[in-house]
């Protein structure tokens, strides 16, 4: 680990002493409280895993068993920390043109008793895996990246099988809900909750969904997700005749010349530059704004082609929403971090109450981590920005 990255760490350890404080509210009992803290310092440890064994040798302890309790007897709220974690987020990284992005990722178990587990398709693991799915909601600014938000998703046959809702912990009142569903209640949480964000974007689990879309709208919440190539798409005068196509359908007829070549931020091999070509489909109902078509296609490979829907005021630059598209990729790095040395997917619990809490408190680690980097960058960015050159909107 570079000389930098050990301050970081080093100054991230001594912040979770005023961290603790600000969760102070959250617990009933000082004891709780001074073992989460403990359990949060453990989570920045260099311990290679952080599980309760692990995590208690961290503390001093004898054993695990006061570790452990923090995740299941103790009582505590974790949805009020997740809510302290969003006011700390918003004072120290927050910024108007901050970027809010949808992700999932899977955690891989075996057997049948961890809550929400069956045989899923994972993105992490590129497969259909026995696995759980965490919806997670994350915040990028140029200040910083940082998760938001999660929620666990319950497939359907868990939701209806009282005997494993029971055994799990799961409460009466969580019913089955999709993905976007939990994404859209996330985010209503954050922009209800003052997190100041430009954009909103997803993968295309998340913006073939009309609802998910509909609800940023009513909203007026500008937007670019991700859709498959065959998502239909309406048209409306002045930008054509009313009708429907698809995406791919769309993008083949566009004039060759409309292509931009753009940067869409930086990632581990450099600047992500790719084409990008804008196309207005309909004005919006909120005067000003309109949805558009948004295709990236790879610079060398030009047969491979991503497809996006865009709701934005319509003198939005077509390099403001490609920034907004790439940043769906800035969030990479700060997940690869959870899932790592923070130690997001290492619990050993099979509740929900247990999974909700290990992971607002790897959340908290998380955000630590990235308030110390801004702090030792000296509010320097930690995204790159993208081409500066003129482009037009997509209302032209």
């Amino acid at each position: 680990m570079a000389g930098e990255e050990l301050a970081v760490v080093a100054a991230a350890r001594s912040a979770v002493e005023q961290v603790a404080q600000r969760l102070r509210p959250c617990f009933r009992r000082p004891g709780a409280h001074r073992h989460a803290g403990a359990y949060l310092r453990g989570l920045l440890s260099d311990a290679e895993r952080k599980n309760s064994w692990q995590l208690a040798e961290q503390a001093g302890y004898p054993q695990p068993r006061s570790v452990q309790r923090v995740l299941d007897r103790s009582v505590w709220d974790a949805e009020a920390a997740r809510d302290t974690l969003r006011r700390y987020v918003v004072e120290t990284l927050g910024e108007p043109d901050g970027v809010l992005v949808v992700d999932e990722t899977g955690f891989l178990k075996q057997g049948r008793t961890s809550v929400g587990v069956k045989r899923q398709y994972s993105g992490t693991a590129g497969r259909i895996e026995n696995c759980q799915i965490g919806v997670f909601l994350a915040y990028t600014s140029q200040a910083g990246r940082v998760g938001l938000d999660r929620a666990l998703y319950l497939p359907q046959e868990w939701a209806d099988d009282p005997a494993r809702r029971a055994a799990a912990g799961v409460p009466e009142s969580v019913v089955f809900q999709t993905k976007p569903q939990l994404a859209l209640a996330m985010l209503d949480r954050a922009l209800d909750g003052g997190v100041p964000a430009a954009w909103v974007t997803a993968d295309a689990v998340y913006g073939n969904d009309y609802a998910f879309r509909r609800g940023l709208e009513t909203r007026v919440q500008a937007y670019v997700v991700a859709v498959k190539r065959n998502q239909t798409i309406s048209i409306w005068p002045p930008h054509g005749p009313i009708g429907q196509t698809t995406a791919e359908a769309l993008a083949a007829a566009i004039a060759p010349e409309a292509w931009q070549r753009l940067s869409c931020g930086t990632g581990a091999q450099g600047e992500r530059v790719a084409d990008w070509l804008c196309h207005p489909l309909r004005p919006a109902l909120v005067a000003g704004w309109t949805h558009a078509l948004l295709v990236r296609r790879h610079p060398s490979r030009p047969e491979e082609l991503a497809y996006y829907l865009v709701y934005a005021p319509d003198d939005t630059p077509l390099a403001a929403i490609v920034r907004a598209a790439g940043s769906r990729w800035a969030v990479e790095d700060p997940f690869k971090l959870a899932k790592g040395p923070v130690g997001l997917d290492h619990y050993e619990t099979r509740s929900w109450r247990g999974w909700h809490r290990h992971t607002v408190l790897a959340l908290w680690a998380l955000a630590i981590l990235a308030v110390e980097a801004a702090r030792a960058k000296g509010g320097d960015s930690t995204m790159a920005a993208s081409s500066r050159s003129a482009s037009p909107n997509c209302a032209a």
